[in-house]
């Protein structure tokens, strides 16, 4: 593997690709860590010192794919989270709108435009979801109300307060979109897809702190032990995503004019892992809603109902958080993976085009067979993504202390993380092969 990445570095338009790539990543980094106007970095940093980490709900995730910028209010506060929400989006209205499924079939000209629709719902999203975490981080929720002494946002500078909370919006609104801007620059220019390569980073930088703390209040043999169980699960993860079910597909021989066409033989690949990271996304997402639920109670007075959401599901140690997660991301795995693969699209494209499987009938039956082989194979895929996104969960039951609910080394961090290098492996691979390298695979 080094000599291949010598060897990429040999060539001048590759060594050109990874360095721009590179480049991009560190002004992305520092975007991540410039704070934003009208925030005190002083109180933020106090903050963060007094909670320790301990946040919950849908702000672990979108905290973690912002590398830590998100509860420091910086310029890329948001991440690539909105993207990612408006990209989700688009992907399930293409189902239930004729126009976007009609624009997706159109090709590369169709998907331009769905691209620039996802762009334009970006910014909406990161206006909303800026306007959100501003008014949270004012009233002191974003903290969990524990640094009234320290506000993050300070009064009485002489500029207006709605001044300084839209020109905070609008700087946070405007850092989405720079970073929706560089992960597009990453994937035309760079190496690698562009949005996936800034998670990878953003994860990947919060890796050495939460390690490191392990490390001070647990000492050696418990880093060393989290470590080598970290290598298992990424070991299992890089195999599961791997694995794939293969379907042969045979093209009968067509003559047009002088020419004979078809006679060739694939396959269609199904993976075990049909629906990415997209059914954690979901299951995190839901589980949010009750601890929104609780800002609705009187805080003061829990009474039972409000002591029973937060002890059983707020609580991500709790055996009922725990199941009901599991059931969330099984269920919305089936889900998201029966409205990206249609079995009978895919057998009418193959019956078009003189495709069959062997064995199998075209037209229904062939949608039949691909429709029967995918549900029994999404039942491993899909216990696969919810046995891995509870192990963070385990950990803090292990650990048995409530600052390690960022704790990065299992579920979607883990998936992201060896999703993303595989793909970028194969794509520097696959352009080494093309100049006659080995490539890291003998």
């Amino acid at each position: 593997m080094l000599s291949a990445f010598l060897s990429a570095f040999r060539t001048p338009d590759l060594r050109k690709k990874l360095l721009f790539t590179v480049g991009i990543i560190a002004v992305y980094r520092l975007g991540a860590t410039l704070p934003s106007p009208g925030v005190s970095y002083g109180n933020v940093q106090k903050c963060l010192d007094t909670i320790q980490g301990d946040t919950t709900g849908v702000v672990n995730l979108l905290n973690l794919f912002s590398g830590g910028a998100l509860l420091q209010l910086s310029v890329f506060a948001l991440g690539i989270m909105p993207y990612i929400t408006a990209s989700i989006i688009l992907q399930l209205l293409t189902v239930v709108i004729p126009r976007l499924e009609q624009l997706r079939k159109e090709g590369q000209a169709g998907q331009a435009k769905i691209t620039q629709y996802t762009r334009y719902l970006t910014l909406g999203l990161g206006v909303l979801q800026a306007s959100a975490f501003v008014a949270l981080a004012r009233s002191g929720q974003l903290f969990q109300n524990r640094c009234d002494q320290f506000p993050i946002i300070p009064t009485g500078t002489g500029i207006p307060d709605w001044l300084t909370l839209a020109i905070l919006v609008m700087t946070m609104t405007a850092g989405t979109g720079m970073v929706m801007w560089l992960g597009e620059l990453i994937t035309d220019r760079g190496v690698g897809n562009g949005m996936s390569v800034l998670i990878f980073t953003s994860i990947a930088a919060r890796l050495p702190s939460e390690g490191w703390q392990i490390k001070t209040s647990k000492g050696w043999d418990m880093f060393a032990l989290v470590i080598a169980l970290v290598l298992v699960v990424i070991t299992a993860v890089t195999f599961i995503e791997q694995a794939q079910r293969r379907i042969p597909v045979q093209y009968a021989k067509r003559m047009i004019g002088r020419r004979m066409y078809g006679g060739t033989s694939t396959y269609i690949p199904l993976k075990v892992n049909q629906a990415g990271v997209i059914p954690v996304i979901f299951g995190s997402s839901l589980l949010y809603l009750p601890q929104l639920a609780l800002q609705f109670f009187d805080q003061t007075d829990p009474g039972k109902t409000q002591s029973w959401i937060q002890n059983n599901l707020v609580n991500p140690s709790s055996p009922i958080y725990i199941s009901v997660y599991f059931l969330l991301i099984i269920f919305f795995t089936y889900f998201y993976v029966s409205i990206t693969f249609n079995p009978t699209e895919v057998a009418d494209n193959m019956k078009k085009y003189g495709g069959f499987v062997p064995g199998i009938r075209p037209g229904k039956p062939t949608a039949d067979y691909l429709d029967f082989i995918l549900s029994r194979i999404t039942l491993p895929g899909a216990l696969y993504l919810g046995v891995i996104s509870i192990l963070p969960n385990f950990f803090f039951i292990w650990l048995d202390n409530q600052q390690y609910q960022n704790f990065p080394f299992g579920g979607t961090a883990v998936l992201i993380m060896v999703g993303v290098g595989l793909e970028t492996v194969k794509q520097i691979e696959s352009q080494l092969m093309q100049r006659n390298y080995e490539g890291f695979l003998r």
